[in-house]
């Protein structure tokens, strides 16, 4: 069941990731009625909350629900334990501080009409959950048998994202078809390539190189390895024949 249920709250989550840009940390805006049931079932909002998103979560409240809360509690000593849950969440900015209202007042005017912020809405009033619902892009959050349930998208938010899809395919059409049009029109940029000028180069490097002097080349001849020849001294014959008949005497 309780991988079934993360299953669940994931595929809601990334249907809010897509189409309406949720990041985390996720912004939870409670009520009393949510502190209420929370601490019937004893729930802990914190480490439950976190556990069941398996991401990091930022819960907040207004000083309109606290004093909605505070009121009530005066009638009600049970709802005490719920004024004190609630009073340990960051107070969030409202707009209501020198005039309170209810708090589900107080928080619909928090999400507007489009939800911009990004609020995930906790909340055990029927009347106001019914509200809620009709605004696309905002998700809805309660106990349901002491265990947290992110309701899937609202019927208003499957109509906006299919809106926003559809706007995105209609823009990437047009833009095709502009394009086209203007190449069969001949009205197509085109691009123009410029070509480099060629940097005038410096002077040839081996153009530069100083003559080798003349006793440079002598030398170089000389190792060459060239072996000079010696002359041979011809002797005339009757020299030979007064030589020869000395050597037999």
């Amino acid at each position: 069941m309780k991988i079934s249920r993360h299953k669940k709250v994931q595929k809601h989550l990334g249907f809010f990731k897509n189409n309406f840009k949720f990041r985390e940390p996720f912004q939870v805006l409670l009520d009393g009625t949510f502190a209420y049931a929370a601490l019937e079932a004893k729930f802990n909002i914190k480490e439950q909350l976190v556990k069941y998103f398996q991401a990091e979560v930022k819960l907040l409240t207004t000083q309109c629900v606290i004093l909605e809360t505070e009121k009530l509690s005066r009638l009600e000593r049970k709802l005490n334990g719920a004024l004190q849950i609630i009073k340990k969440f960051p107070l969030h900015k409202c707009g209501h501080e020198k005039n309170a209202v209810s708090g589900s007042k107080c928080l619909k005017s928090m999400v507007g009409n489009d939800n911009a912020s990004r609020y995930i809405i906790a909340t055990q009033d029927r009347e106001f959950q019914d509200r809620v619902r009709k605004i696309p892009g905002i998700p809805l959050l309660y106990l349901h048998e002491k265990a947290p349930t992110l309701e899937r998208p609202s019927e208003a938010s499957c109509k906006r994202a299919e809106e926003l899809r559809n706007g995105a395919i209609t823009n990437n059409l047009q833009v095709q078809t502009i394009k086209i049009l203007k190449e069969k029109s001949g009205l197509a940029e085109t691009e123009i390539k410029i070509k480099k000028k060629r940097k005038r180069g410096g002077p040839n490097p081996l153009s530069c190189k100083k003559k080798q002097k003349k006793n440079l080349e002598i030398q170089s001849a000389k190792t060459s390895g060239k072996v000079r020849k010696r002359k041979r001294i011809k002797l005339p014959a009757h020299v030979k024949e007064a030589l020869k008949a000395q050597i037999s005497a």
